[in-house]
């Protein structure tokens, strides 16, 4: 036990060593880097929607030289095939015996930390492509299955205001997905900051702080936190309050939604809780942790319908009026 919460403190030491790096290079953000912080150490893949500029891609970036992990970063258009995405077989000849041998080579999906940039801009099939590996940790061509690294994170980023030549995601595959995080505009100070600093030749530079067995340690930790039945009550009834079929769902919800979460928003809402937890040290998951991941785990996975939209409502209201239905 007492090892245990010596792991825990490491954590906590770690989140702000991680922060105190990150803004070496990122102004502002701090929710945004705190809830990539909590998928990374949940086994939790993230989805970064918000407009260009606003250092999506640095901030993956950043995060990967401060791990130590392999990274690769995958820009989504929409020529790519999944075989870039995944890797594909090669004709290799012996040179000594001079046969001919398929040979894999993997593709950019094969490690820790992977960048799949504006992954709206791909056709359905290559998004398809990462399904297995964000869900199973592996990949598998021409019958072969090769596992991935672990630890094994997908950062994707989206721009929500340009939609020509882009394609949807997927529900199946935004479900794979732990957290939807929206960034938005920085402060004005914030701003002034960014400005001043990137137009000089200033290049700040960040150290490694974790490396691959660390963060599997962190990440085993973070699911050993136990949580109370009220607790985990509370998240499944959030998930399931979403629904409209449900007869015990709000009028709101049978009014604007047509489909709710399914069960893993449940199992996100309470790894997320527990991964907001520990990064604080704490090993007492309490509802309020539950509240504090709900909409990113909850927004991708509430769908509305023909109401909302000509009401003007959004699912980020939807979930915003569930937190207010059922305060605890």
């Amino acid at each position: 036990m007492d090892e245990k919460l010596r792991l825990l403190e490491d954590l906590k030491k770690t989140r702000e060593g991680l922060i105190r790096e990150m803004h070496r290079v990122i102004i502002g953000q701090d929710e945004i880097i705190e809830k990539i912080m909590a998928g990374l150490f949940a086994g939790g893949h993230c989805l970064l929607i918000g407009v260009p500029g606003l250092a999506k891609t640095l901030m993956v970036r950043t995060l990967a030289k401060i791990l130590d992990l392999s990274f690769k970063r995958i820009q989504f258009t929409p020529d790519l095939m999944p075989s870039d995405i995944t890797g594909t077989e090669l004709i290799q000849e012996d040179p000594v015996s001079r046969v001919r041998n398929f040979r894999f080579r993997p593709g950019p999906v094969f490690a820790n930390l992977v960048l799949a940039d504006e992954i709206n801009r791909a056709t359905p099939k290559t998004q398809a492509a990462l399904l297995e590996a964000m869900q199973e940790y592996q990949v598998t061509a021409a019958g072969n299955a090769y596992r991935l690294p672990l630890p094994f994170l997908v950062l994707a980023t989206q721009n929500p205001i340009e939609l020509e030549g882009t394609y949807p995601l997927p529900e199946a595959q935004l479900d794979r997905f732990m957290f939807s995080v929206h960034l938005d505009y920085p402060a004005a100070e914030e701003e002034k900051r960014i400005a001043e600093q990137t137009v000089s030749e200033l290049n700040p530079e960040v150290k490694n702080l974790l490396e691959c067995g660390r963060i599997l340690e962190f990440q085993s930790l973070v699911r050993e936190i136990p949580v109370s039945d009220y607790v985990l009550g509370y998240a499944v009834k959030l998930t399931r309050q979403s629904r409209p079929n449900n007869g015990e769902a709000p009028e709101f919800i049978r009014n604007f939604v047509s489909w709710g979460a399914g069960p893993r928003a449940a199992q996100y809402l309470v790894l997320g809780a527990k991964a907001a937890a520990a990064l604080r040290g704490d090993v007492n998951v309490s509802v309020a942790d539950i509240r504090s991941v709900a909409m990113n785990v909850l927004r991708h996975r509430i769908f509305t319908n023909f109401n909302a939209d000509a009401e003007g409502l959004d699912s980020s209201w939807i979930v915003t009026r569930l937190l207010e239905t059922f305060p605890d």
